[in-house]
């Protein structure tokens, strides 16, 4: 059972997100770029992360709640992105449109040579 959530983006979807899962019992790591952001749902017992690839490493899911393509590529293929911290068994859950999961999957084929799962975003060894 995953007990680990990061939760990346604090805006009108991220931050209550994140809240739930706290109040659900999850250990959740938060990270958003504007840090002050981060800072109510620590003192609600989140763990503020320094980059999205630190919620990632210490996450079982990770949810990247951000805007637009250039941010979410960013979050996911760029430095210290979530990407860098894919292992077996993390899934990482975009919600976006299901076109930009597809181009950030095509992305991470082109990158690493192996395909990943476009509906849930998980990166298996398959996928790095």
């Amino acid at each position: 059972m995953v007990s680990r959530v990061g939760v990346i983006g604090m805006g009108i979807m991220g931050a209550p997100m994140a809240r739930n899962l706290l109040k659900a019992g999850f250990r959740v790591m938060v990270h958003n770029r504007t840090r002050s952001k981060e800072a109510e749902l620590v003192q609600e017992g989140a763990i503020a992360a320094s980059s999205p690839r630190e919620a990632a490493e210490a996450s079982e899911v990770v949810i990247s709640m951000v805007a637009d393509s250039p941010d979410v590529q960013q979050v996911i293929l760029g430095s210290g992105g979530v990407i860098e911290a894919a292992r077996e068994g993390l899934i990482a859950v975009g919600m976006l449109l299901a076109c930009l999961n597809q181009l950030i999957a095509r992305r991470v084929a082109q990158v690493h040579g192996k395909p990943m799962v476009v509906s849930a975003m998980q990166l298996t060894a398959s996928a790095v």
